[in-house]
């Protein structure tokens, strides 16, 4: 059995390891609130945006734009990848990753070739680890992403699919559920189906300046930038979620530890004090 000092060093260790998993939690907790408040503030105007792309898309039968074509036979596949850039918020990397690998391995199977745009750090790392071809990558969003820091990546991976480098995008995130539960999600992202852009029932007239096709070109990409954006946003209010739970964990192992520390202490103290007991009347017998 470990000495009284040792016992008293490695709880006095777990103890201060708690005090940082619970501050992480609160920190996390606080986090987690606003990144849920962005999440909530891009979907209006996401869902905005997807109708005027609906009615513009339909009012325009004779301009049919690059996202809205599925290619005829899909050789090469692009993937956009958003993870975190920091660890310590459970499996919730993981589990994304582990997905992405699964389907790419799919892919590969049926011979097609794969790129990737990493979202995060983690993402980037790992890609770059396995040696996934990476067309473009983003790290250092923060804690407060914007869209303009988002457009370049997203930006080579449209314009790859534009040239015809690239037959589909596929946007893969975890979904934020509850605080509780996170899915990783993997979506086609181009070519742009019916069910994204949502039936529509009137048949709207547009007046276009300067020209119908500009305007459905500009519409259609920042389109499909927002919905990367709220998928960074569903993503970083999973992260803050999942870094919550996996910290409070920590702080009730941490306590359980220190729980069964004090109790081997206890003891450790209990069998020092009848050792010495013993010795004394051991040694008044003796006398």
């Amino acid at each position: 059995m470990a000495g009284s000092k040792e016992i008293r060093t490695k709880i006095k260790s777990v103890e201060n390891t708690r005090k940082i998993t619970r501050a992480m939690e609160m920190v996390a907790a606080s986090k987690m609130r606003k990144a849920q408040e962005r999440m909530r503030a891009a979907r209006p105007y996401a869902e905005k945006i997807r109708q005027v792309a609906a009615h513009m898309a339909r009012a325009n039968p004779e301009y049919k734009h690059p996202f809205l074509i599925k290619r005829a036979a899909v050789k090469n596949i692009g993937v956009i990848v958003i993870t975190s850039d920091k660890g310590l918020c459970g499996g919730l990397n993981t589990n994304i990753l582990r997905l992405v690998v699964s389907r790419m391995k799919e892919w590969e199977g049926e011979g097609k070739g794969i790129a990737v745009c990493p979202i995060g750090n983690k993402g980037f790392g790992f890609m770059s680890r396995i040696g996934a071809n990476v067309k473009s990558h983003m790290i250092g969003l923060g804690d407060t992403p914007h869209i303009e820091k988002l457009i370049g990546a997203v930006k080579v991976m449209l314009d790859a699919y534009t040239a015809g480098e690239l037959d589909a995008i596929y946007l893969s995130y975890n979904d934020f559920v509850n605080t509780m539960k996170q899915e990783p999600m993997m979506e086609q992202l181009l070519p742009l189906s019916s069910e994204q852009l949502g039936a529509s029932k009137d048949s709207w007239d547009y007046i276009y300046e300067p020209d119908a096709k500009l305007v459905v070109d500009e519409l259609l990409t920042r389109y499909v930038e927002s919905l990367v954006y709220s998928a960074v946003t569903e993503n970083q209010a999973s992260e803050q979620s999942a870094r919550m739970v996996a910290m409070k964990a920590a702080s009730d192992n941490a306590k359980s530890v220190i729980g069964e520390l004090k109790l081997i202490y206890n003891k450790a103290r209990q069998a020092a004090i009848t050792k010495e007991i013993s010795e004394i009347v051991g040694g008044a017998a003796a006398v």
